[in-house]
């Protein structure tokens, strides 16, 4: 009879941990590695001949937004494509819970700008099937999943819950019973699995905008107070257990990291901050950020950045685009049905504004946008030609070309816009402090706009294998058992006995990103832009094989995490 589920022999182990890499076999066992070193292939059910494959612990996600996809789409794709076993959601204080039912059509309606899900999926794919969070939990934990997920417990929805939208909206100061009702939320919610608590803090104006409602105004934890933040910390110190995750800006102001150096303090435990980011034009903003990661750590101060490493860039039609917030007269432009947007753009007694007012925070400015799909015979000339260039051939500003061609197209026209980080220079300077977290793939978000998803993929063929900016020990180390530790995944994120059996078998020198493409497959008719992996022959969560030579074998073996471990595990 044999002794293992399943054994991987002859492969190369690169463990997570920072060790050199060394050849070894893996038995796995109930969905635990077992035992490493020489196992015969006959002690298995199965084995796996992982020779000329570097064998590595599955990547780990920590800022995505499947709170809804993960309904319709057991494998939390792009993610999984690009060796996540395991992910957090949650992010950024937004969510479905807790929700009372005549507010559910408003939660959705506020993730399809912030966060740009579609509605039509979302109304069609969630099955809404509870009203408080620990309910929440219980539904995402009956659901087939093929990745692992952790739960922040997102504190916009309980703003709502208890103070009431339109108090939430204005940034009302909670009373002290209102707060003490916040924190027995949270209570129980972190006693129902929650890993911690998320919160987006970003200006209602400025360069900060650029993440609102879907009627143009803040985000409810835009708006709360420090106070309300500081109680949730206390929280967590009392407890002694969980994290917190803050979107603040990578131009954050003193004040903002004060704050979150307080929230430190007063709980105890990790804080994430999210976004580390590049802008080429403006080195200043994330070599300040990094010194001040740097003081944190000398104080003790457990604050770690997750860093934006993709440049998968932006491809859009101004029929959806909405990342130009940070500027008014951009942000009114974008707002409203598909014809009222058109007529807006069309508007001669708008342009002044819209030229003095150039986004430039999430894309590296209207100039440098390429027209990569024309949608008429008229504007076929201009296919591949940068707006800058546009301009220069008709003799308009840049912002009439860009508005003239999608007014003509009916705002069909597709744009292509580089990210803010395209100098592999000062993208070195965010790999070389090793406590930055890689990533932010913002799965399920922005999915007609950006495919990050593939950052894990893209971290090993280009920031390994194309600039030799880190080892594959430190990559592996940087995209498993950092995060890991980060967000409480117990005993995840590394290759050891012992360890449930999260694991990824590539060809290094094979392994790539696929070519973008449209997929039609949303609830509702919708659709969103995809990138698929190649190279990973085998992808396996909690023991099984769900993605085999780079396509999906419909096992789902991932699980809710709460508080970071099996349900099974807890019990044991």
């Amino acid at each position: 009879m044999a002794e293992y589920d399943l054994v991987i022999k002859n492969g190369l182990v690169i463990d997570g941990t920072r060790l050199p890499r060394y050849r070894a076999d893996i038995a796995i066992k109930n969905g635990v590695i077992a035992e490493m070193g020489q196992v015969p292939a006959h002690a298995a059910k199965r084995m796996i001949d992982a020779s000329g494959l570097i064998v590595a612990p599955g990547f780990v996600d920590l800022h995505t937004h499947y709170d809804a996809q993960l309904f319709w789409d057991p494998y939390c794709t792009l993610s999984s494509w690009h060796g996540i076993t395991s992910a957090v959601i949650g992010n950024c204080g937004f969510g479905f819970a807790p929700v009372q039912p005549e507010l559910r059509e408003r939660a959705m309606l506020s993730m399809t700008r912030v966060e740009a899900v579609p509605y039509a999926a979302m109304k069609q794919g969630m099955p809404w099937d509870w009203v408080t969070f620990p309910e929440f939990l219980d539904s995402v934990d009956r659901a087939p999943k093929a990745i692992n997920l952790l739960p922040y417990v997102p504190v916009g929805p309980m703003l709502v819950w208890v103070l009431g939208l339109e108090a939430a909206k204005a940034g009302q100061k909670p009373t002290p019973a209102q707060e003490a009702e916040l924190c027995r939320l949270l209570e129980e919610s972190l006693d129902a699995g929650g890993c911690g608590w998320s919160a987006q803090r970003l200006m209602p104006s400025g360069p900060a905008a650029v993440q609102l409602d879907y009627d143009g105004t803040p985000m409810v934890t835009d708006v709360m107070h420090d106070e309300t933040c500081e109680a949730f910390a206390r929280v967590l110190g009392r407890r002694n257990q969980g994290f917190m995750q803050m979107t603040i800006a990578s131009h954050s102001a003193e004040h903002d990291r004060r704050h979150m150096e307080r929230l430190t303090e007063l709980s105890g435990r990790p804080l994430l901050w999210n976004v580390l980011q590049v802008y080429d034009h403006k080195p200043e903003v994330h070599r300040g950020g990094l010194r001040w990661l740097q003081e944190c750590r000398e104080r003790g101060l457990r604050i770690y950045a997750q860093g934006l490493t993709t440049d998968a860039g932006y491809a859009f039609t101004l029929e959806d685009w909405n990342l130009w917030d940070e500027k008014p007269a951009w942000r009114e432009v974008t707002l409203g049905t598909v014809e009222e947007r058109l007529a807006k753009m069309a508007d001669p007694a708008r342009r002044a504004a819209l030229k003095s007012q150039m986004p430039i925070v999430v894309t590296s400015g209207i100039p440098n946008l390429v027209v990569t799909g024309p949608a008429s015979p008229e504007t076929e000339q201009f296919r591949d030609m940068l707006i800058s260039h546009v301009a220069e051939l008709t003799g308009k500003h840049p912002v009439d070309a860009l508005l003239d061609i999608a007014v003509h197209d009916k705002l069909k026209t597709e744009f292509y816009a580089n990210g803010t980080n395209a100098y592999p220079g000062y993208m070195k300077e965010i790999f070389d402090d090793p406590y930055v977290v890689l990533g932010v793939s913002d799965g399920g978000a922005h999915t007609k706009f950006l495919t990050a998803g593939r950052y894990p993929t893209e971290t090993l063929t280009k920031a390994v294998r194309e600039h030799g900016m880190l080892s594959l020990e430190e990559a592996h180390w940087r995209l498993s058992a950092l995060p890991a530790m980060v967000a409480g995944f117990q005993n995840r994120g590394v290759l050891r006995p012992g360890a449930p059996a999260d694991i990824i078998c590539y060809d290094y020198d094979r392994l790539d990103i696929c070519p973008a493409e449209i997929a039609h497959d949303l609830p509702g008719g919708e659709w969103r832009r995809i990138q698929r992996a190649k190279g990973y022959r085998y992808i396996l969560v909690n023991g099984q094989v769900t993605i085999e030579d780079d396509r999906e074998t419909h096992r789902h073996s991932g699980q809710l995490l709460r508080h970071g471990v099996l349900k099974a595990a807890r019990a044991a």
